[in-house]
């Protein structure tokens, strides 16, 4: 089955770009980067519970976030800093996840409105070097994204 969410990945670079069409308004996408409890709804899945421990949604502002599976360990933990955070439009942050090595990573968030009921994510994410982007996309990435927007798709459908 293919993923809706498309992952391209140039070869020799440190950076990848991520797409998805939604078919959601922009507002209700952008809401969904933007308001913890929805976050952690969509990120969340049959084996972890997602929680944003920290989110304050504006310039220099930070958030962090952990999910537990069902005896509490923490699975992933990420944590980052907000360097704009423009309404329906942007969001550009840090990435990092605390639990396994793969650096510090630059994502600029883009919402585009195609029409008034659909909407274009896209996440460009620079790496720290080629090699750790190549080895995030090793890991089931692609998969596990294109999984987490299926399922924000669905919370965000009965918000409409």
């Amino acid at each position: 089955m293919e993923l809706k969410t498309k992952v391209h990945a140039e070869d020799g670079k440190q950076e990848l770009t991520i797409t998805r069409e939604f078919d959601l308004p922009v507002e209700l996408l952008f809401r969904a980067h933007a308001e913890p409890e929805i976050i952690e709804q969509w990120m969340s899945n049959p084996y972890a519970t997602s929680k944003m421990l920290k989110f304050e949604a504006k310039k220099h502002g930070s958030y962090q976030q952990e999910s537990k599976d069902a005896n509490g360990n923490v699975v992933f933990k990420a944590n980052g800093t907000f360097h704009e955070f423009i309404p329906n439009k942007k969001i550009t942050r840090t990435f990092e996840i605390e639990n396994f090595p793969l650096g510090v990573q630059l994502e600029v968030i883009t919402f585009e409105k195609l029409t008034d009921d659909t909407s274009k994510l896209t996440i460009h994410t620079i790496y720290e070097s080629g090699a750790l982007r190549d080895q995030q996309l090793k890991m089931p990435f692609a998969q596990g994204l294109s999984m987490a927007h299926d399922r924000m798709q669905e919370i965000m459908t009965k918000l409409k």
